[in-house]
């Protein structure tokens, strides 16, 4: 009897754990009473062997119940760097061997004491089989696991999507806060002068006591200034529109949109609890708390008069990213989305600019390079451009190239001026190092490849991501042939590009989950970018080069390189969505930790992350390591 109930114990214990982890939390209460009961919990002290490639054909399936485990790979090490990673509570091994049936490649040794759940192999196979929830955990581990933090990160996404501003929201976290305002006695010239170096497009006039007395807006400088032949000397008082709609800050949008619509008016002043200006609300601003769509934002973009119009359109996009995000949409299908709508955006800037400048009959492409022309942009980007072009006959190259110049430098400073700020690298069309005919870019690329010094590595894995964004695309459909041509020709450009890949490791340490300390200037961080995206970037571009891949974008490039290259399925699936999730991590810690319209970094405190996104985050470097591996042996990289 006693017997029988210290072993219900152990079973409610065991399951207590098993659902506080992945995937035991979200398989069905039967399946989680047969793992506890058929499970033993076993206890291995600091230094022993748990389970080894010479322990033959694996006889259990094991789950860290406390504790930490080191997994070491077993025979020859193909990368020493890469062959030690930990577990700890939560976290099973052998899961491959197990499913297989076969030895296990890894020796899994307790770095501390330790107790494990142990689970015999025949009942290991019979959960499989039992629980569809465990069944897929087994066979596609981080696309389960992802799976599992996409619904998570979905659900904090809405938490946040649902406390933003509505139509019931009050004034007061609504429009402009201490909006430009100035005395009735003031001389138009002046309220003018300060209305341009604001850059705002109305003054509210004030009493001593900054109560509202009036408002002039540009709307009014027409009527009530050029044809009223007022001189600029004149007091605003006399050309303000007096008694302005005013609304106090506890009021909601609906209140300031319902007084919009009545009285005919695009500004409502928004006052304290005394009556004096707080703020000011436009109809553009209660526009933007309407949920954003893309046939808005399309339509918005492809009829915008002017760059401060597609200012707005640019906060738009962001707004309805993260909409996205708050649905659930991954990671790839994300940044390809946000990738497109920039290029909407960069080919009206072109196009407005274009009406200053007369290229016709001269063939010419505006280039896209890095994120953008891999399609792969996330909240946090910045200009990389640049232009190929061709010299008409009786055209003089010089001349037509200084024309080019001024037409991009002026598309550069828009860009800057919606949001995408100037490469500080210099890599921009308005740069003559990158605003280049078809043939100096074919002798560039060519002049890269057969010599890769540092430098020309360095502006391979930039340049070498192109896309064409506007213009004439076969000058960009010749550069890439030319590529593809240059680079299969020139195995050692790969393989020296093989070994440039391999400076960055993914930050797994070998005691503790992730190396931390890898940036000076960010102690205690990860740069998701520089150590986890990046590795993926660099492989799949080498990959793409060798087997003649004219895609840019990272995953294409993977998949299609695989296929060509005989890379099993659940292989590079693997590392797809390791990719997929550190590119996930970044969008939500760029939108959670940026502010509107700035740019978020991409360093993350793996401290901060849940227990799930932990795990998967170590499973996407693993992922990484694995492809660098790959990388070294296919290219004979001694790293």
């Amino acid at each position: 009897m006693l017997q029988q109930d210290g072993q219900r114990r152990a079973a409610a214990s065991a399951v207590a754990f098993l659902s506080r982890h992945a995937p035991f939390n979200k398989m069905d209460p039967e399946s989680l009473q047969w793992f506890a009961e058929k499970a033993q919990i076993v206890f291995y002290p600091a230094g022993n062997l748990i389970v080894g490639a010479d322990s033959g054909t694996v006889r259990y399936f094991y789950l860290i119940e406390s504790g930490k485990v080191q997994a070491r790979q077993a025979g020859e090490v193909v990368v020493t760097e890469y062959s030690i990673l930990s577990h700890g509570p939560g976290e099973s091994f052998p899961i491959g061997a197990v499913t297989a049936g076969r030895p296990s490649t890894n020796d899994y040794t307790a770095l501390e004491d330790t107790f494990c759940y142990q689970l015999p192999a025949e009942d290991y196979l019979t959960l499989m089989a039992k629980s569809p929830e465990f069944n897929l955990f087994c066979t596609q581990y981080i696309a389960s696991l992802l799976d599992q933090s996409r619904r998570q990160l979905q659900a904090q996404f809405a938490q946040k999507a649902s406390e933003q501003q509505t139509l019931n929201s009050p004034l007061a976290g609504i429009g402009t806060r201490n909006p430009l305002a100035v005395l009735p006695e003031t001389p138009l010239r002046d309220a003018f002068q300060a209305m341009s170096q604001a850059n705002v497009g109305s003054v509210v006039v004030v009493d001593g006591e900054q109560k509202p007395m009036g408002i002039f807006t540009r709307s009014d400088l027409l009527d009530r200034v050029v044809l009223a032949e007022l001189p600029l000397t004149t007091a605003i008082r006399e050309a303000m529109s007096p008694s302005p709609t005013s609304l106090n800050e506890h009021a909601t949008a609906y209140d300031a949109m319902l007084a919009m619509a009545k009285e005919g008016i695009r500004h409502v002043l928004i006052t304290d609890h005394a009556g004096a200006l707080s703020g000011i609300v436009s109809e553009r601003d209660l526009f933007a708390l309407q949920r954003v769509g893309l046939r808005q934002i399309r339509q918005t973009i492809e009829a915008a008069p002017d760059v401060d119009a597609l200012k707005t359109a640019a906060a738009d996009v962001r707004q309805l990213s993260f909409n996205m995000l708050a649905q659930g949409i991954g990671a790839e299908q994300l940044t390809q989305f946000i990738s497109a709508l920039n290029d909407a955006l960069t080919r009206r800037v072109l196009q407005l600019n274009l009406e200053r400048h007369d290229f016709s009959g001269i063939d010419w492409c505006w280039l896209a390079f890095g994120s953008e022309g891999r399609d792969e942009q996330t909240f946090s980007t910045d200009q990389d451009n640049g232009i190929v072009f061709q010299v008409p006959p009786g055209e003089d190259q010089a001349e037509l190239k200084k024309r080019l110049l001024a037409f991009a430098l002026e598309v550069n400073k828009s860009l800057d001026q919606i949001g995408f700020p100037l490469c500080k690298g210099d890599i921009m069309a308005s740069n003559p190092q990158w605003c280049l005919t078809l043939d100096e870019w074919r002798n560039q690329f060519t002049e890269w490849i057969r010599v890769p010094e540092p430098v020309a590595l360095l502006n391979a894995s930039i340049f070498f991501d192109f896309r064409p964004l506007y213009g004439k695309v076969e000058l960009a459909d010749s550069m890439r042939r030319h590529l593809l041509h240059q680079a299969q020709a020139m195995p050692v450009f790969l393989q020296a590009m093989a070994r440039n890949a391999l400076d960055v490791a993914p930050p797994l340490g070998k005691i503790r989950d992730f190396l931390t300390d890898l940036e000076a200037d960010a102690p205690g961080k990860i740069d998701l970018k520089k150590y986890g995206s990046r590795i993926f970037v660099d492989v799949a571009r080498i990959y793409a080069l060798a087997a003649g891949v004219h895609s840019t974008n990272t995953l294409q490039r993977l998949r299609l390189s695989a296929q060509k290259m005989n890379i099993r399925g659940d292989e590079i699936n693997a590392v797809l969505d390791g990719l997929n999730f550190i590119q996930f991590l970044r969008l939500q810690h760029q939108y959670l930790n940026g502010e509107p319209g700035r740019q978020g970094d991409n360093l993350i405190d793996p401290e901060k992350l849940n227990e799930l996104d932990r795990r998967i985050l170590k499973e996407s470097f693993r992922q990484a390591r694995k492809i660098q591996s790959r990388l070294k042996l296919d290219y004979q990289v001694n790293h």
